[in-house]
């Protein structure tokens, strides 16, 4: 999940194609958007993002929003599960909810010629959800068996070690798909109390993409969304990142160990992100000429790939990272880290190294944006980034703003390697755990 938040910011630090024209909407009854319109394709795209996710389970709930989250589409109104799911089909749309430590999100794609009636569906499933105690049960089922699986997979043991010790019993410190024991527990009544709870207008952002007007968009969402709720649950306040340095090792059988690392971070709206953002690129970001990449598995052989990134969050920001690697070369690749680290805070990158990440930042890997699906989950990202629609046009001129002091200002400010903390899963040799 980490590495997935790092890829995102990435994406949205790419340029935008030249002739995407966001526009503002507002409908008749003040639910704002953004717009790109095309009418090119009789089709269209709409997402729907409500911000405070899985960090607002209740106490005791943990992974209630989750279950809910994945319980919206087996039935609205009249329809069960099949017969939402037959009318969906035979719509030839689609319709997704899915749930974030940050965000619930809401997907839609439809044909122009069907798109009121397959608005009409998605309504249905936002305000009229049916939560039949046998859809509860059977995805309750899914979820368990998905923690189970996590049980015996090193990956998801690190990540949950790693959440808690950085968190605690703050939302952030544990998974949102909850336990083994938590979710055995939950009740339809807490699925409905999450449903009313956390999908509200106070928290609302929307996007669309395709063959679509303004006016067109303004009428359809107050048709589709002025039913929910004003307000939900109170935001969480921001967490409290507990920085451990050291190591953490739990034994788990098998002939490689995972290791995930890291301490604080930068958050988005930091003046000094971009700048970050080309250290991060440069030190283990996703190019395989970073340091790291070069230095743990180039020349020294001790892992098929490493990777870093910033995790900038609604409650909190870390630096992290992540490899894999034979139990007899996990202490030396924990000793490459650590000096690659505080080599890069100590004498920052050279003028090489910034030029070439600048390239990658501003146009090397540009996102693409070919289909309206795209298109509206990323204008959707950037305004749960508090980013302005005019974002694309001058965020090239941020990252070409970037100087070398900027860079060793920044690396010394963030890169503290005394603060690094790994979580180490597996059997290593030779490596000695701080607690």
């Amino acid at each position: 999940m980490i590495l997935r938040i790092a890829l995102f910011l990435v994406a949205l630090a790419t340029p935008l194609r030249a002739e995407i024209a966001i526009q503002e909407v507002t409908s008749p009854g003040g639910i704002k958007a953004w717009l790109v319109e095309d009418h090119n394709i009789p089709f269209m795209a709409l997402e729907l993002r409500f911000r405070g996710g899985t960090s607002l389970d209740q106490p005791g709930k943990r992974g209630a929003i989750n279950l809910m989250a994945a319980t919206l589409e087996e039935g609205a109104g009249e329809m069960d599960a099949q017969g939402f799911a037959a009318a969906r089909d035979g719509l030839a749309a689609k319709i997704g909810f899915g749930a974030g430590s940050d965000e619930i999100s809401v997907s839609a794609q439809t044909l122009t010629e069907n798109r009121d009636t397959t608005m009409g569906l998605l309504h249905l499933a936002l305000t009229a959800p049916r939560f039949d105690q046998d859809a509860v049960e059977r995805v309750k089922g899914q979820v368990l068996a998905g923690l189970r699986a996590e049980e015996q997979d090193p990956s998801a043991i690190a990540a949950r070690l790693a959440r808690a010790r950085a968190y605690g019993d703050q939302p952030y410190g544990s998974s949102g798909d909850g336990t083994i024991e938590g979710v055995t527990s939950l009740t339809r009544d807490d699925v409905l109390a999450a449903w009313q709870g956390a999908m509200a207008q106070d928290r609302l952002y929307v996007a669309a993409a395709g063959d679509i007007s303004a006016a067109e968009l303004g009428l359809l969402l107050d048709k589709l969304l002025s039913d929910l709720p004003a307000t939900g649950w109170p935001m969480p306040p921001k967490a409290a990142l507990d920085e451990k340095p050291g190591v953490v090792v739990q034994a788990f059988p098998g002939p490689q160990s995972v290791v995930l690392f890291g301490h604080g971070g930068i958050g988005f709206d930091d003046p000094d992100f971009f700048a970050a953002s080309l250290l991060n690129d440069i030190l283990g970001g996703g190019r395989f000429s970073s340091r790291l990449m070069q230095e743990v598995r180039e020349k020294r052989g001790l892992t098929y790939g490493i990777g870093t990134g910033l995790a900038s969050r609604d409650l909190s920001a870390e630096w992290v990272g992540q490899f894999q690697a034979s139990n007899d070369k996990v202490a030396e690749a924990i000793k490459v880290v650590r000096d690659e680290w505080a080599r890069m805070a100590s004498e920052g990158v050279t003028e090489q190294e910034l030029a070439t990440a600048k390239t990658y930042m501003t146009g090397a890997y540009p996102l693409r944006f070919d289909g309206n699906g795209p298109i509206a989950s990323i204008l959707v990202g950037m305004q749960m980034l508090g980013l302005s629609s005019d974002y694309p046009k001058t965020r090239n001129d941020k990252v070409n703003a970037v100087t070398m002091q900027d860079i060793r200002r920044v690396a010394a400010r963030l890169l503290k390697p005394e603060n690094l903390s790994f979580v180490v899963v597996g059997e290593p040799a030779g490596v000695v755990a701080t607690e």
